[in-house]
């Protein structure tokens, strides 16, 4: 027999030697699916709204179209003043009383709310249309993390763009802009992360946002930089909850109004 003919001989007993001892192997456990099942908290049962602008059933209603019963002044805690006719909630900038919080204070949470520029507002930049949701009040004025409101359709007001509607204010700019026109509503749909702090009051865990514009994915996740100042760069304070604020801005375009605002405790 030839040498490559004796190679060709060995090789092939090798081959059938390694089947061999594969074949008297056991196939490898599975394991037990049971092992990754989680049964264990049940999720509470929530009965959604008929649309998802209305409030779910285990949401807290802020505004209902009736009162202000919710809401105070920010700068002497005051029944809030502002305009409420037709089930709407107008901003009142003749009162002179400024913005308004409500009286509960919130930490992680769901918002929804809806907002309407006038169908004649006139004014230009940050002077159309201007006001703001904070989604947490942490003091007088416009302490906290505002979500800007603006009039920003078809991007026709001129601005900064993180200053424009659903921008995190002075810090991100929203990733699309949905703007409806002047006269119809538009609609903030919010998860919050409030930031955590450290004995110290260092921060522990910063705040995140995520936010849906007229159904549309505006904010996603963002890790939040601080709190909204209007002249230099963002810082946080230490908080633990803070009520939700709505802005009277200075400007002189007509008020805005608003309608439909329910929270979900997370």
């Amino acid at each position: 027999m030839k040498n490559y003919e004796l190679k060709i001989l060995a090789l092939s007993f090798l081959s059938f030697s390694a089947f061999q001892v594969s074949a008297q192997q056991p196939a490898p456990s599975r394991g037990n699916p049971a092992d990754t099942e989680v049964w264990e908290p049940i999720p509470k049962v929530v009965i959604p709204g008929e649309s998802f602008s209305n409030a779910p059933s285990d949401a807290i209603i802020l505004f209902d179209g009736k009162n202000l019963d919710q809401w105070v002044t920010v700068k002497d805690k005051s029944p809030a003043k502002w305009t409420v006719a037709d089930g709407l909630l107008t901003v009142n900038k003749a009162s002179g009383d400024g913005n308004i919080e409500t009286k509960q204070s919130f930490k992680n949470y769901q918002l929804h709310l809806e907002w309407r520029i006038p169908a004649d507002i006139d004014g230009e930049g940050q002077g159309r249309g201007n006001s703001g949701l904070f989604l947490a009040s942490t003091g007088g004025g416009d302490n906290g993390y505002e979500v800007q409101i603006l009039d920003s359709y078809n991007n026709e007001n001129k601005t900064y763009v993180n200053g424009m509607a659903s921008s995190i204010y002075k810090q991100f700019i929203p990733a699309a802009n949905p703007a409806k026109k002047a006269g119809e509503w538009n609609t903030y749909d919010i998860a919050w992360v409030a930031p955590t702090f450290n004995a110290d009051g260092s921060v522990k865990t910063p705040a995140h946002v995520t936010i849906f514009f007229n159904g549309v994915l505006v904010q996603n996740n963002v890790e939040l930089k601080g709190e909204t100042l209007y002249i230099g760069q963002p810082v946080y304070k230490q908080y633990d909850s803070a009520p939700i604020k709505l802005q009277s801005h200075g400007d002189k375009s007509k008020p805005i109004s608003f309608r439909n605002i329910w929270i979900r405790n997370l």
